[in-house]
């Protein structure tokens, strides 16, 4: 009985999905994004650091981060005022535009050290287990690969201080095994990737 509630469950969710997916637009996503560009570059590449670079992110990630902002799962005071205007229809639309982006490589240097020792920690706590080879992401877990480090940094410390929480416990969890160090190394390590 479990099992055929959890398939019918399963099944619903699947067209959930597919529905989204077929009602999204990415060039009306683009018309949207105007806003977006000043912190997050008209395609997606944020040139400013404490900013995530969203090109290439999947789009149910991102439609989920936007959906999390609006709904106060998530917060940021540059944020907040822009969802709460957005419908989901924009939210769908913004996820699939973005999500089509190329991200581009970062300015920053990373340290061979560093990056040593951040690929080391980040096979240590099985990131790939979760945001996959290359750190690419995958449906709601998302790519952070040639993230801005401050940009990491900033987030593994909210999750490791518990002010940020909406990733169902995971990230929370593998955050407060690492140290100040492991998160810098892991920024080095991160942002190295294309």
């Amino acid at each position: 009985m479990h099992a055929r509630k959890a398939a019918r469950r399963a099944a619903f969710l699947f067209l959930v999905v597919l529905f989204q997916a077929a009602h999204a637009d990415p060039a009306a996503g683009k018309g949207k994004a105007a806003p977006c560009a000043a912190c997050h570059g008209a395609d997606g590449n944020s040139a400013v650091v404490q900013f995530p670079v969203l090109a290439g992110q999947t789009a149910r990630y991102l439609y989920l981060q936007l959906k999390d902002f609006k709904e106060g799962r998530r917060s940021e005071p540059s944020m907040d005022p822009l969802v709460a205007k957005l419908s989901r229809e924009d939210m769908l639309d913004l996820a699939d535009y973005f999500a089509a982006q190329k991200p581009k490589p970062l300015a920053f240097r990373p340290d061979a050290r560093r990056v040593a020792r951040g690929k080391k920690k980040a096979d240590e706590v099985l990131c790939t287990m979760c945001h996959l080879g290359g750190l690419k992401g995958q449906n709601e877990i998302p790519r952070v690969a040639g993230q801005h480090p401050e940009y990491v940094i900033k987030q593994l410390k909210a999750f490791k201080a518990r002010t940020r929480t909406n990733d169902a416990g995971s990230m929370t969890s593998v955050a407060q095994t690492i140290t100040e160090q492991d998160i810098e190394d892991l920024a080095h390590y991160i942002s190295s990737l294309d």
